[in-house]
């Protein structure tokens, strides 16, 4: 598997083109229909979506909220959407106990830091992650 760390760019960085069906079929090439698999997952889990332009990174954003809380970021590259659910320290215990794959694991274990939380990024490329990524994304919904 490829390492997380990418020398791909960030796409979405003109503010004035919002990040429709089309624009994003366009960045994400093949990997589009898993973006549609991940807004499933968000609407079968009762959760919003909302894409907007953020000017300190300098590109659009989705942000995943669960009622008015924020449960994942996500931001298009070329070729794959990258989602990062950050969790406090307290509670990485509970996901390196997940049922997740030891790659994932050790991923995360070797991604610095933010602030008090460490961002587990998935590169969500096609279905196979998805599993790993659900269940990440659920502890994160029971972690208060």
């Amino acid at each position: 598997m490829k390492p997380m760390e990418t020398i791909n760019n960030i796409e979405l960085r003109d503010e004035s083109i919002y990040p429709d069906d089309v624009v994003l079929r366009k960045a994400l090439g093949a990997s589009y229909e898993t973006y549609l698999m991940l807004l499933s997952l968000f609407n079968d889990n009762d959760m919003s979506f909302e894409w907007r332009y953020y000017r300190d990174g300098k590109a659009w954003l989705c942000k995943v909220q669960k009622k008015k809380r924020t449960i994942i970021w996500m931001s298009a590259w070329k070729g794959f959407m990258k989602a990062t659910i950050y969790f406090p320290h307290k509670f990485l215990e509970r996901v390196y106990e997940l049922g997740i794959s030891e790659d994932m694991k050790e991923r995360i274990r070797s991604t610095k830091d933010v602030g008090k939380s460490k961002p587990c990024n998935f590169e969500i490329r096609d279905k196979s992650i998805l599993g790993d990524f659900e269940k990440v994304m659920q502890l994160k919904v029971l972690c208060k």
